[in-house]
């Protein structure tokens, strides 16, 4: 490999880049902020050029939604799949969060950017309706009388919940679980809920 073809630390340009900017802006947004990390600030910590960023990305709007898109969307998503546990339990898992949970991407994303039609704004709106429709599906299964209500309510509270930790630097989802018993169990016939 000659000179020319060596990037940063003597990698080859070119592989990998995308992955690269991807993982910084998972670092960096997460750490500081999207509106805080800077494109020149992103290119060093992924160690390629602003032409390289911009072959890869139109702009940082684009990069911020690929970073939502690309956010480990396995947390709640797995919740959902899980056979081992009855429609009631599974709403339950939703709030079992590990305290060191962060704020959640998407409400962080949405709060930054002020911008309803940004694309990510876009992206995190799908996601949180997403996730409020997987909620009111195991609602539906577990027999609540009003599963879209119920929906709803959980869907809320798991989003206030993350906030709540994040803004007081202190766990509220065994709180916010507690609060979720209740919703649940009033929202079920008396022979599901437990």
């Amino acid at each position: 490999m000659t000179e020319l073809e060596k990037g940063p630390l003597g990698r080859r340009r070119g592989r990998g880049a995308r992955e690269r900017i991807l993982g910084a802006s998972q670092q960096l947004f997460r750490e500081q902020g999207i509106n805080s990390t800077g494109m020149d600030q992103l290119c060093a910590v992924a160690q390629v050029s602003k032409r390289t960023a911009y072959q890869h990305f139109a702009g940082k709007d684009e990069l911020v939604a690929e970073y939502l898109r690309r956010f480990d969307p396995e947390v709640m998503p797995t919740v959902f799949d899980r056979a081992d546990l009855t429609p009631r339990e599974r709403l339950l898992a939703a709030f079992e969060m590990p305290a060191s949970t962060p704020l959640c991407p998407y409400i962080g994303a949405a709060v930054e950017l002020h911008d309803p039609e940004h694309p990510a704004s876009r992206y995190a709106r799908e996601y949180k309706t997403s996730i409020a429709a997987r909620l009111t599906g195991a609602a539906r299964e577990a027999g609540a009388t009003d599963p879209e209500q119920l929906g709803e309510q959980l869907a809320l509270l798991i989003d206030g919940a993350s906030a709540r930790t994040r803004v007081l630097n202190r766990e509220s989802w065994s709180t916010a679980k507690a609060i979720a018993v209740v919703l649940i169990d009033s929202a079920l016939p008396a022979s599901s809920a437990r």
